[in-house]
């Protein structure tokens, strides 16, 4: 099909990622302590990083949602996008710690008689 023959809504691109799910949070961990890590954690904890791993170019935003628009202000044709929280295991939180405040203590245990 041409793109002679798409009609105003429809768009050439592909819209759902082109690589598995497993390949593109690899490729984005990958791409954010290599090159991004060093630029955003001291000033930016907490907010949002949204990388295209096919280009490396990245976004950042205080929502998945402010991220991802940007970077595709940016790099209009990202689809392979993974996003992560700065200084955070994962994007969501439920009632976890940041990554810096983490201190695991050893449970006490009963004393022998």
């Amino acid at each position: 099909m041409s793109n002679d023959t798409l009609g105003p809504m429809q768009s050439p691109r592909p819209i759902a990622p082109t690589r598995p799910k497993d390949e593109i949070a690899r490729l984005g961990d990958e791409i954010y302590e290599r090159d991004i890590r060093s630029q955003v954690e001291a000033d930016h904890h907490g907010e949002i990083v949204s990388i295209d791993v096919e280009s490396g170019n990245w976004a950042i935003g205080s929502s998945i949602l402010e991220a991802v628009d940007r970077l595709r202000a940016q790099c209009p044709d990202a689809i392979d996008v993974w996003s992560l929280r700065v200084g955070y295991r994962a994007v969501h939180k439920f009632g976890g710690r940041s990554l810096g405040v983490i201190q695991w203590r050893m449970p006490s245990l009963p004393s022998p008689l």
